[in-house]
């Protein structure tokens, strides 16, 4: 149970540390909107609106990709 414990604390972590950067970027980018990006797909009508953001799931697939790549080289050590 520690264990577990351990991992929640971490997770809990990550997430604080990745709000504050987001927090940040959006403190020096006041007009950045990150979820809008060229190649999302947005569909409004009157009275209904579609909005998919598959550049902007690739990206995040990508930059996680990444980042638990980093995670397995650096604990293989």
């Amino acid at each position: 149970m520690p264990q577990v414990a351990k991992t929640l604390i971490g997770i809990g972590m990550a997430l604080i540390i990745a709000g504050l950067i987001a927090w940040a970027i959006m403190s020096v980018f006041p007009g950045f909107k990150p979820g809008r990006l060229p190649g999302d797909i947005a569909i409004e009508k009157p009275g209904a609106s579609f909005y998919f953001p598959i550049t902007t799931m690739i990206l995040v697939s990508v930059g996680l990709s990444f980042i638990l790549w980093l995670i397995g080289m650096v604990s293989r050590r």
